[in-house]
């Protein structure tokens, strides 16, 4: 017995009477999207521990390294906009299965490249596949889950990338490094092969009957143009301000993700003493990702939202010190607002007025473009202060501001959403 294409397949639901929110399937989708935003994870730390042997070996500045370390939220910027749109038109299951693929290629290219260029190329080729899994994991939990729950899965899968960071952190320098005899190419090749075991099981969770049933319903809603769509969002004054805000929480975000070893290094440690240290705020990123997203109703998400960043702007204070109990605070603090601050803000752009399943991966598309903005000015604006300064006190102090100004955007946004 053969079954036509684009039928549904033998002991599938009928696509009309799917309702995936109470389908236990629910649950295994979130794994696999868990598992390709781990592969992820890895890859946005993998540079961090390995700056010092690569900028040696290929022979670069350290503002140099801040433009590579920029390069894939660069192309992220570009490629955002269209991955939304491509997301809400073909379905999650396609386009992360591409997201592996361009994951993949861009750590075996790092793992050549043996220059300035090739480096910088080989880092921008992750901004393709990224915005496909950080655009498209919002976009699987707005459809398999609803209500607290998507709080709660929303918060899960932060996680993912979370272990991914803490782990490349705490073992690249620690145990990677040694075991491939402090051959930084090799270390890179591992990472490539992890997300192809992710990749692998993704596959085989999303060609499961539900997710199959999932994608015909979304192949069948009537699409609109795109550029009607990006209208109506921008139309609403509340996404357009989340999205000014999503700048420079990812110039916080991405500054010190990438930097944060090498802080730590000049501050006095050895690398693998601050590849432990690094992974402090991952640690706790991981615990605050589970549990504070939970709590982020409508009626506390934007005070969640305020203490967030208040606990950002803390650990960039605190962050001055070079050891000691302080350190470990502000390394903590950045843990939880690095954690949940971006799961809490997709939440309030996701259930903001005019912002619905339908057009999720584009409001999702719009949120990471103009976050990635802030993606790329964090570590670029890092090691450039770094070579004119001569240290990273100054850079610390550019992000205080930042969240002092962050705050006042919060309390306006809070204004504009009682007004609603």
């Amino acid at each position: 017995m053969t079954t036509e294409p684009g039928a549904p397949a033998p002991g599938a639901p009928e696509a009309e009477d799917f309702h995936a929110p109470t389908h236990p399937y629910r649950w295994a989708m979130l794994a696999g999207v868990w598992l390709i935003y781990f592969s992820f994870g890895i890859f946005v730390a993998s540079m961090a521990p390995l700056i010092a042997p690569i900028t040696a070996e290929l022979g670069i500045s350290h503002g140099a390294m801040g433009t590579v370390l920029g390069a894939w939220p660069l192309i992220y910027i570009a490629s955002s906009l269209p991955a939304g749109a491509l997301i809400d038109r073909m379905g999650p299951r396609r386009s992360i299965m591409l997201c592996t693929v361009l994951i993949t290629l861009s750590g075996i290219l790092r793992g050549f490249a043996d220059d300035y260029l090739s480096m910088f190329m080989a880092v921008a080729v992750f901004g393709l596949g990224g915005p496909l899994i950080s655009i498209g994991a919002p976009k699987v939990m707005s459809l398999w889950f609803e209500g607290k729950e998507r709080g709660i899965a929303m918060g899960l899968y932060i996680s993912g990338p979370a272990i991914g960071n803490i782990m490349t952190l705490s073992l690249t320098n620690s145990v990677m490094m040694p075991f491939y005899d402090n051959d930084w190419r090799a270390v890179l090749f591992t990472y490539a092969g992890v997300a192809v075991v992710c990749g692998l099981l993704w596959v085989l969770i999303s060609s499961h009957a539900a997710s199959r049933t999932m994608e015909r319903r979304i192949a069948a809603e009537p699409k609109r143009s795109q550029f009607q769509v990006f209208g109506e969002l921008l139309a609403e004054p509340a996404v357009r301000l989340i999205l000014v805000m999503s700048v420079g929480m990812f110039i916080f975000n991405h500054g010190l993700n990438n930097w944060l070893p090498e802080i730590l290094r000049t501050g006095g440690m050895d690398a693998a003493t601050a590849g432990y240290w690094a992974s402090i705020p991952t640690a706790v990123g991981i615990f605050a990702a589970l549990t504070i997203p939970r709590f982020a109703t409508e009626e506390r998400r934007i005070l969640i939202l305020g203490v967030l960043l208040v606990a950002a702007g803390a650990a960039t204070m605190l962050l001055h010190l070079s050891a000691g109990p302080l350190l470990a605070v502000g390394l903590m603090c950045q843990g939880v607002s690095r954690g949940a601050m971006m799961a809490v803000a997709i939440l309030v752009l996701v259930e903001s007025r005019g912002v619905d399943h339908r057009n999720a991966g584009a409001a999702g598309g719009l949120f990471f473009s103009a976050a990635e903005v802030g993606g790329v000015l964090g570590p670029v604006l890092v090691g450039a202060i770094h070579d004119l300064t001569g240290g990273f006190a100054a850079s610390l102090y550019m992000m205080t501001v930042i969240c002092a100004v962050l705050l006042v955007l919060l309390v306006w946004l809070r204004v504009l959403t009682r007004r609603l």
